[in-house]
C-alpha cells in the first residue's frame, strides 16, 4: 500500500452519521440473503485474501455489504464514489467506523474533490478494481498511455509524480477490473476496439443476473421513487417521455405505466422502438414527444437526449430527470443559456429555469442519477443479486488471474445459475429438474417428427 494511503485512510462527511448508516446498512443486510451467503463462505475460504482493491461505486447501504463480503474474503479494500450525488454519508461514515473500509466519498463533491477521490483508489496500487462507469479504469488507460494531458487535475497531478516505468507498472499488476454499468461496459469495449484496454474485464453489467433484475425492476422501481420524492408528482394521467428502451427504459416505462402514466418512448434502434410498440406504448421521435410530455426521464447512456430545440417547445412545468450514469443527456448549458433565470432548490432536488416568454422547466437532481440523487437507489433485493454477481465475478477473476486476455470478458453461466438458484431459494421457491430422456433429447438431433 501507498504511504499516502495509508497515512490517510477516509474522507468521508461526518462520523456523527455513523450510528444510522450502521443501522440502515444491516436493514439492507437483511434483504440481501444471496450475498450473505457469499460472505460466510469468503470469511471461512479467503479466496481474496492479499488482493488489494479500489472500487469506484455508488455508496449506498447495498454497496456496504459487497464492501463487506470483499473484505470478508480477505481483500484490502478502498472505494471511492462513482457519481458526486450518489453518496450517502452516514453509509460512508458506518463503513470507515464500523467496518474498517477505506472509504472516500462525500455527496455533493464538487468535480476537484471528485478527482482526489479517484486518486486515493488509484493510490491503493490495486490488483484488481471495480467500476460503476469505467472512471477507475479509463484514468488508469490515460496514465498508462502517458495522455496525461486528457485526465483532470487532480489525477495528472498525481501521475506526474511517479516515473513513467511506475505509471506502467501500477497497471500491470492490475489482474483485472469488474464494471456494472451498461455505460461503463461501452466504455470499455470501445477502449478494446483501439487496443488500449490494458488488462482483463468482466461485463459483470451483461450479466443475466444483473441487468434482466437490477436495470429493469431496480432503476424502474427506483427511478419513479425518486421523482416522486422530489417532485410529490401524481403520475396518473401524465403523459410521461422515456427516452431509451433499453432494460432500464423497460422498467421505467412499465412502472410508469402500472402507475397510471401514458407512456411515450422515445428511440433510435428499430427492433427497440418495434418492441416498445407491441408492449403498449406510444412511440415517437423526441420532436413530438417533447410537445406533450409532463415529466420526462433519459435512460439512455447517450449525451444530449433533451437538447435545446426540445425545451423551446415544452409545456409551462415540465419535469426533466435522467436515469442514464452520467449527467449529459439533458443538455443543462443550453438550458441555462436559454433561462431568464434558474432557482435552486425550489422544491429540494428540484431546480427551476424560467425561459424568456415565462415557461418554466424543472430539472430533478441537477440532471444526475435521479434515483440516487433524490431517492436511496435500487431495492437491497435487487442488488442482492448484482452484487453477489460481483462478489464471485471478483473471486472468478482471481482464481484465473494471468490466463485472462485484455478484453471484456462474458461471465461464465456456472456463476450466473448460482446466483439465480441462491435467490430462489431465498425467496422459497423451487422449480422442476429436466429428468435424464429430457436432457438427451434437448441434447441430441436424431429424433424428429
Amino acid at each position: 500500500m501507498s504511504v499516502a494511503t495509508q497515512a490517510k485512510k477516509y474522507d468521508v462527511k461526518d462520523f456523527k452519521l455513523a450510528s444510522e448508516g450502521k443501522r440502515r446498512i444491516l436493514w439492507a443486510d437483511r434483504d440481501m440473503p444471496v450475498l450473505a451467503k457469499i460472505r460466510e463462505r469468503f470469511a471461512r475460504e479467503k479466496p481474496l485474501a492479499g488482493v488489494r482493491m479500489s472500487a469506484c461505486l455508488h455508496v449506498t447501504a447495498e454497496t456496504a455489504n459487497l464492501m463487506r463480503t470483499l473484505a470478508a474474503g480477505g481483500a484490502d479494500m478502498v472505494l471511492c464514489a462513482s457519481n458526486p450525488l450518489s453518496t450517502q454519508d452516514d453509509v460512508a461514515a458506518s463503513l470507515a467506523q464500523d467496518f474498517g473500509i477505506a472509504v472516500f466519498a462525500i455527496r455533493g463533491e464538487d468535480n476537484a474533490t471528485y478527482y482526489q477521490h479517484i486518486v486515493d483508489a488509484l493510490d491503493h496500487r490495486p490488483h484488481v478494481t471495480m467500476d460503476d462507469g469505467a472512471d477507475l479504469v479509463s484514468a488508469l488507460v490515460f496514465v498508462s498511455l502517458g495522455r496525461l494531458d486528457d485526465v483532470h487535475a487532480k489525477v495528472r497531478e498525481w501521475a506526474a509524480k511517479l516515473p513513467a516505468p511506475e505509471r506502467l507498472e501500477i497497471v500491470k499488476n492490475i489482474a483485472g477490473s469488474m464494471e456494472e454499468t451498461t455505460t461503463g461496459v461501452n466504455r470499455l469495449r470501445a477502449m478494446e476496439r483501439d487496443k488500449v484496454l490494458p488488462f482483463p474485464v468482466i461485463a459483470v453489467n451483461d450479466a443475466q443476473t444483473k441487468h434482466l433484475f437490477d436495470n429493469r425492476y431496480g432503476t424502474g422501481q427506483s427511478t419513479i421513487d425518486g421523482i416522486i420524492r422530489a417532485t410529490d408528482l401524481l403520475l396518473a394521467g401524465k403523459v410521461v417521455v422515456v427516452a431509451g428502451y433499453g432494460w432500464c427504459g423497460k422498467g421505467v416505462a412499465l412502472r410508469a405505466r402500472g402507475l397510471g402514466a401514458n407512456v411515450v418512448v422515445c428511440e433510435v434502434d428499430p427492433i427497440r422502438a418495434l418492441e416498445a410498440a407491441m408492449d403498449g406504448f406510444a412511440v415517437q421521435p423526441m420532436a413530438e414527444a417533447a410537445k406533450r410530455g409532463d415529466l420526462f426521464i433519459t435512460v439512455t447512456g447517450n449525451a444530449h437526449i433533451l437538447r435545446q430545440e426540445h425545451f423551446s417547445v415544452m409545456k409551462d412545468g415540465a419535469m426533466l430527470c435522467n436515469s442514464g450514469h452520467f449527467d449529459v443527456e439533458i443538455d443543462l448549458p443550453a438550458l441555462a443559456k436559454m433561462a431568464k433565470s434558474t432557482t435552486k432548490n425550489v422544491n429540494q432536488h428540484v431546480d427551476e429555469y424560467i425561459l424568456a416568454d415565462g415557461r418554466r422547466l424543472y430539472v430533478l437532481g441537477e440532471g444526475r442519477l435521479v434515483n440516487l440523487a433524490a431517492a436511496h437507489g435500487h431495492p437491497a433485493s435487487v442488488m442482492d443479486m448484482s452484487f453477489a454477481t460481483q462478489a464471485l465475478a471478483t473471486e472468478f477473476c482471481m482464481q484465473n488471474k494471468g490466463q485472462l486476455s485484455s478484453i471484456v470478458h462474458t461471465l461464465p453461466s456456472s456463476i450466473e445459475n448460482l446466483v439465480s438458484q441462491l435467490k430462489l431459494e431465498a425467496m422459497g421457491i423451487k422449480i422442476d429438474v429436466l429428468s435424464q430422456e429430457q436432457m438427451k433429447y434437448m441434447s441430441g438431433w436424431e429424433q424428429g417428427t
